[in-house]
């Protein structure tokens, strides 16, 4: 079935790592903005198309109003039924009352992800959030209560003077909380953003420490009963985010707002990021990306993302019997440096892999490819 990603492209105030498009929030903009995008949805109807899940990313979903939000709730059931739906909306910890919670639930957003990033409230001054870390296990308990069983917590790996030790700290922590699922990405300094610079990229973790850092997370989440699924993911049993998934798995889905991306009907496309360009047109403006994506290459440079790995045998389906081949001599190789997992059709990375998975996945699609 079909994912729906809306993209809500505001922030009380943009954090000075973040790349994503977003624009300081404005009630007045913001209302223009959820008209733009419930007019978007409406274009698909009658197509008979499927949803079962929808996904608010930002920017930041919860400076919407509930009434906001299920505005657009009900535009995606009228036009995509929302089949047994995972409705996921992220939210920072400052930004959404227990009142706004309880309404939240009853509108039908049945997942949460929390920005929650550190349980050290100097990283978080660092990294420019608005909360603290009292604020975060409130927003975290006050969802709990309103009825949220699936809730999600992002942290930050390698932010000035984080270590392996207090890295265990905020997840020792974290998993004192109710949560279901656990993201941990390393922070990673963007081009144009206000961290690009010495004074900052100095004060972040270095590739050794970063690799540190990454593979402390994977072990201790672990422990916790947070089983890693892709790079960067890790859920109890059951848990695991059935959007970010359909991207994984190459699934089709459809992106509403400025900067959001689609695939859909074979080809990827995305809306400019512009809230101005966006409010104005009577239908969002579509930039084809890819016209006609290689499924071949997907499946490996995807797949390898996730724990679950590849087949051998869909490699030789997509390619041929040989690049199967020369794939599973390379996996051998790998395997022996620890860095992916070869077992019988099924080949898959190692969190050590993971922290090289660029090169190792572009090895791979260049191996499908000898030969020819």
């Amino acid at each position: 079935m079909l994912g729906v990603y809306i993209h809500v492209p505001f922030c009380l105030r943009k954090c000075p790592y973040c790349s994503f498009y977003s624009v300081r929030f404005d009630e007045g903009t913001a209302e223009k903005y959820v008209d733009a995008v419930c007019r978007n949805i409406s274009r698909y109807a009658g197509r008979g198309l499927i949803a079962d899940t929808l996904y608010f990313g930002g920017g930041t979903p919860s400076v919407l109003s509930p009434e906001q939000v299920a505005r657009i709730v009900e535009k995606c059931r009228q036009v995509f039924l929302l089949d047994n739906a995972e409705i996921t909306l992220e939210a920072n910890p400052c930004s959404v009352s227990e009142k706004k919670l309880y309404e939240l639930r009853r509108i039908g957003v049945n997942r949460l992800s929390f920005g929650i990033q550190s349980s050290n409230d100097q990283r978080l001054d660092f990294l420019g959030r608005l909360h603290d870390w009292k604020t975060a296990v409130t927003a975290v308990k006050n969802a709990y209560n309103a009825g949220f069983e699936n809730i999600s917590g992002d942290i930050m790996l390698g932010a000035a003077g984080e270590d392996t030790e207090s890295l265990r700290t905020t997840i020792d922590q974290l998993c004192g909380l109710p949560l279901k699922h656990i993201s941990a990405y390393m922070l990673k300094v963007e081009e144009g953003t206000p961290f690009f610079s010495d004074k900052y990229i100095n004060l972040i973790a270095d590739d050794e420490l970063m690799s540190d850092l990454y593979l402390t997370a994977v072990e201790s989440l672990e422990q916790h009963g947070f089983k890693q699924y892709e790079i960067s993911n890790f859920a109890k049993d059951g848990y695991q985010s059935r959007h970010n998934n359909k991207y994984w798995l190459g699934e089709e889905y459809l992106g509403f707002g400025p900067a959001a991306h689609s695939f859909f009907e074979g080809r990827r496309f995305c809306c400019p990021p512009d809230i101005g360009g966006f409010i104005g047109n009577s239908s969002q403006h579509c930039e084809v990306t890819e016209s006609a994506p290689d499924k071949a290459e997907e499946y490996i440079m995807l797949g390898l993302r996730l724990c679950k790995g590849i087949s051998l045998d869909r490699v030789g389906e997509l390619f041929s019997g040989s690049a199967a081949d020369r794939v599973r001599a390379l996996a051998k190789m790998y395997a022996s440096h620890g860095l992916a997992y070869l077992d019988n059709d099924i080949i898959s990375l190692t969190p050590k892999g993971f922290l090289v998975s660029n090169s190792i996945i572009s090895e791979f699609i260049d191996k499908c490819y000898d030969g020819k």
